[in-house]
């Protein structure tokens, strides 16, 4: 299953590609807008999603080495299924991402700014969308085992 390492790599190096741009054309705080409900703001968390728990980045350094760790086995293990393959590729992009940022930078650089009127979404960045989109599509197998499994014991009695 060397194709989902590819994609880890490929949506890492779009992650740190990204980031690069935005460091090189921001400065911490200011914000540019791209749409009226889009605009690149460059921030520094030092916690963990929507910056909750400042100041614990080690903890989630640690976490993301872990899980990292766990991914690169699971995919090994993977004979087939795309959807679980693709899900662990992108998570464990996104961890590595966040990963590399926590230990180049001491924070995760974040500048997608999601805004609309009153709505004011947590600024966050590529490896935050690939930790969510393969979450996603990893509880969507979870539901669709669960939801199989209830069939074949109703069926069975």
């Amino acid at each position: 299953m060397i194709r989902w390492y590819f994609l880890a790599g490929g949506v890492l190096a779009l992650d740190q590609a990204t980031k690069w741009i935005v460091l090189g054309n921001l400065v911490r705080g200011d914000s540019i807008d791209v749409l009226p409900f889009l605009s690149w703001t460059l921030t520094c968390n030092t916690g963990a999603a929507f910056s909750m728990f400042q100041g614990y980045s080690w903890v989630f350094a640690v976490a993301a080495v872990v899980v990292s760790a766990f991914l690169i086995f699971e995919i090994s293990r993977l004979k087939s299924g795309w959807l679980e393959g693709a899900s662990y590729g992108l998570v464990l992009a996104g961890a590595l991402g966040n990963l590399t940022d926590r230990l180049i930078h001491e924070c995760v650089v974040d500048f997608i700014h999601v805004h609309y009127g009153w709505f004011n979404f947590p600024v966050f960045n590529v490896a935050d969308s690939a930790i969510t989109v393969g979450a996603a599509g990893w509880i969507g197998l979870l539901a669709a085992d669960m939801i199989r499994r209830r069939t074949v014991r109703s069926e069975s009695t």
